[in-house]
């Protein structure tokens, strides 16, 4: 199945929801939960509070399905949404210091080598997840969309509310500063 098919099967069951059709917002759960739980998860570094963010995200998706249309993109993006802003509600209501935890990332990409790899794969992703602690917070955001959650320069453009250029450029200073701050042998 290419990426237009899944598009459409994906907004297929977006309009049976709007209809009113449960089964398919169930389908629509079961699609999209781990990639918004990944992002919140990423986002927050508390594995509990990403749960209840990523099931609050669902539950305001569900009041609000019947106010989406399809613009060209997946509706990913649309859950992705919904999760970022209420990460910014907690972040403003309680302060929250946005981190993440290299255990709980290693976790959501189980390795299929042997355990020699998998000791060498969490050493690497330790490494690159403190770099990118280091970037700013737009630089983060946008590293965490295109390459952790795979989105689109669009998609992620739709998210951080800014246009494809300004992502490009974003994403490019990003990579740079991560080229700097990364040890010579995970270049």
């Amino acid at each position: 199945m290419d990426d237009a098919q899944a598009d459409t099967g994906a907004w297929s069951l977006v309009r049976a929801a709007q209809e009113g059709d449960m089964a398919a917002f169930s389908e629509l759960y079961e699609r999209y939960y781990d990639v918004v739980f990944r992002y919140v998860l990423f986002r927050m570094n508390d594995r509990n509070l990403a749960e209840d963010v990523t099931q609050e995200a669902f539950v305001r998706a569900l009041r609000r399905i019947g106010s989406v249309t399809y613009q060209g993109r997946d509706i990913a993006a649309w859950f992705v949404t919904i999760a970022r802003n209420l990460i910014f509600d907690h972040v403003k209501s309680s302060r929250y210091r946005l981190e993440s935890t290299t255990s709980d990332m290693i976790e959501l990409s189980p390795s299929t080598h042997g355990p020699e790899q998998q000791v060498l794969d969490g050493a690497t992703n330790e490494e690159l997840i403190r770099c990118v602690r280091k970037l700013n917070p737009d630089q983060q955001e946008c590293i965490t969309l295109r390459f952790l959650q795979g989105l689109s320069v669009a998609e992620t453009a739709r998210i951080m509310d800014r246009n494809e250029g300004a992502v490009k450029a974003l994403q490019h200073r990003a990579v740079r500063r991560l080229a700097q701050l990364l040890p010579e042998g995970l270049r």
